[in-house]
């Protein structure tokens, strides 16, 4: 016989009590959630677990009653045959996936379902035994599950969310749901915007421990069959940071032009190369301790390579499709233009898309291109797309016309020869248009250019030859020009501040940008602006809500440095609409503008010095134009 100390009984004991207390079920915990729900309202969602319990303050604070939902909101054949067809190719990769997943859980009463980003369910694979369930038998394609429509439910969930979710059994907000679990993941498309989401959903009793990792792999086989697709006619490169892993779902993925210019990146190599430039546009160089071209011939002579990243990590690497790749010794006579790039912004609204495919269209056939609209309405946007469309293989130039010194404009322009003047740099300097020969030249603010820069203009419209300052001979040039303006140079013209003559050579096709405060797809630039400033965070509609009703005059560049400040005055990771009135509720008074200026004023002036006075130098690192930081800086310094 053993005899314990009391205060070992006692300890024991208090023990026991407290691993009891600790495994109080999910439906106990919430089963007392909802009655304090009834009395005390949103005090009941401390009882959650975080996610969910997030999800019901989205739920509480819409104004659903989780005993009443509303009406089941159900699209028309259509709506959803439309949604379907626009998602041609990511369906047939999804219903692949959903007929794997669907085999490979074991047991009856499940239903595999993918829906649209927007939330419609555009597919289902059911079982007889699950669709007869209470709860299960409001599931079916065209059916809306946004938490708005449907309360906490893992599909709507991860819509809201962009995260993998489970909602089990009676963490759903509807009691009417309470017999399901359901798991979801999201999918992501090649830039990384939501695509869809996949769900398993099942009765309570049917949960599986390993549905969850089921359902993520699948999601990322679609992402990654997506992102092959996509990009098939371009380089991939595939690495992880061990060999054996380079063939399975855990690999990065990167698209790469045949020039060596990054396209797309999946998640896992974005997460794999985190700290390093993975952004369209940036060089393979930019990422990797290696030439591009080094690179290609690497792989021709191994299929399994091993690459260093620009921080020293090491990875293993295989190279893909190396045949689309432009020859590095030998420059093909006529290099077929390149696939046409997809569009790097958003560009839903009705009269961006329809600008969007004007200009497409001009850019390919060489047409000089005018680009208005409103300070920060996506113009620099616009004119770099219209470069990658036309295929061709010359730099993207940009001048800022308003920032050219009168003096040293033509030099800036043409270039100089050796000795052409006090100051001109030994050797002479071909000149921006020179840089442009073959490729596109964007000729920023034009309409602040000076008088007598626009007769130096003309003169190049007029030929397109190039002769630099101080002699030399001329050259002709081949350039696609794209000019922007904030300004309406009809009435400048009418008023003799800009030439008619260089008007009209401009404005060929003219497009113009709507301003912020007008676009359809208002909510989706901000979450993609919120994406890429702060990739953890998200926002609530209601925040959606207040900052579409404020007037933006600097449009998506100010609504950038709003959403930068909204993530640095919370701690939540959710922007909500609290913190939009908080932070730009006075935003429209003159005297919050007048401070905002002051303080941006500040910021140029700090970075001036730091640069030791170098304007280019400083507009670089804080992303403005040198037009802007020639303003904020008092006229001893800008000249």
């Amino acid at each position: 016989m053993v005899y314990l100390h009391p205060r070992k009984v006692e300890a024991k004991s208090t023990r026991t009590n407290r691993v009891s207390r600790m495994l109080i079920s999910a439906e106990d915990r919430l089963t007392r959630a909802r009655v304090v729900l009834e009395r005390r309202g949103v005090a009941a969602v401390d009882l959650l677990p975080h996610p969910i319990a997030e999800s019901w303050t989205r739920c509480l604070a819409a104004g659903l009653d989780p005993h009443n939902p509303p009406p089941r909101t159900v699209v028309d054949d259509a709506t959803l045959r439309e949604a379907r067809q626009r998602r041609d190719l990511l369906r047939r990769l999804a219903l692949c996936e959903m007929d794997n997943l669907y085999h490979q859980i074991a047991g009856s009463n499940f239903m595999i379902a993918f829906a649209a980003p927007d939330g419609i369910l555009l597919d289902s694979i059911t079982d007889q035994s699950f669709s007869a369930m209470a709860g299960a038998t409001s599931i079916w394609p065209g059916t809306l599950w946004t938490e708005t429509s449907c309360g906490t439910n893992a599909l709507g969930t991860v819509v809201q969310i962009g995260k993998p979710i489970m909602v089990h059994g009676a963490e759903h907000f509807f009691t009417r749901f309470s017999t399901l679990t359901c798991t979801a993941a999201p999918v992501f498309d090649a830039e990384g915007v939501l695509a869809g989401v996949l769900d398993a959903s099942s009765d309570c009793g049917s949960r599986q421990q390993h549905t969850s990792a089921l359902v993520s792999m699948a999601a990322t086989q679609i992402e990654n069959g997506l992102f092959r697709e996509c990009h098939r006619t371009d380089v991939l490169i595939a690495l992880h940071s061990r060999p054996e892993y380079l063939h399975t779902l855990s690999a990065g993925l990167l698209a790469v032009d045949p020039g060596g210019m990054v396209l797309a990146a999946n998640t896992r190599a974005r997460f794999l190369l985190q700290g390093l430039p993975v952004m369209r546009g940036r060089r393979v160089e930019d990422l990797f301790r290696i030439k591009f071209e080094d690179l290609l011939h690497a792989s021709r002579d191994n299929e399994r390579l091993r690459l260093e990243d620009r921080v020293g990590s090491i990875f293993a690497a295989k190279v893909e499709n190396v045949r689309v790749a432009r020859p590095v010794a030998v420059r093909a006579p006529a290099a077929p233009p390149p696939p046409r790039p997809r569009v790097g912004f958003v560009a839903e609204d009705p009269v961006v898309s329809d600008a969007l495919r004007r200009l497409e269209s001009a850019a390919r056939r060489k047409l000089p291109l005018l680009l208005c609209g409103e300070t920060g309405t996506g113009k620099d946007q616009f004119a770099r797309h219209a470069h990658s469309v036309s295929g061709r293989a010359g730099e993207f130039i940009a001048v800022n016309c308003a920032a050219l010194p009168e003096t040293l404009a033509e030099a800036e322009l043409f270039g100089h020869a050796d000795g052409a003047f006090t100051g001109a740099r030994r050797g002479g300097a071909p000149g921006l248009v020179l840089e442009a020969d073959g490729g596109t030249l964007f000729l920023d603010e034009i309409g602040e250019m000076k008088p007598g820069l626009q007769a130096v203009l003309l003169r190049l419209l007029d030929d397109w030859t190039v002769r630099p300052v101080g002699g030399g001979r001329r050259r002709k040039i081949d350039v696609l020009l794209v000019a922007a303006t904030n300004v309406d140079l009809a009435s400048a013209v009418v008023s003799g501040r800009f030439r008619a003559d260089l008007f009209y050579r401009l404005n060929t096709v003219e497009i113009t940008l709507p301003p912020l405060r007008t676009r359809a797809d208002f909510a989706t630039i901000a979450r993609c602006a919120l994406s890429r400033i702060a990739p953890a965070w998200r926002i609530d509609d209601g925040a959606i809500a207040a900052l579409r009703r404020l007037p933006w005059f600097g449009n998506i560049r100010e609504l950038n440095s709003v959403v930068t400040r909204l993530t640095l005055a919370g701690e939540t990771g959710v922007i909500d609409a609290r913190m939009v009135s908080g932070l730009t509720g006075q935003a429209s008074d003159p005297p919050a503008q007048n401070a905002l200026r002051a303080m941006l004023q500040e910021r140029i002036r700090a970075v001036h010095e730091e640069t030791a006075g170098n304007i280019s130098e400083t507009a670089r690192r804080l992303r403005v134009s040198r037009n802007t930081v020639y303003r904020a800086l008092p006229s001893s310094h800008a000249d």
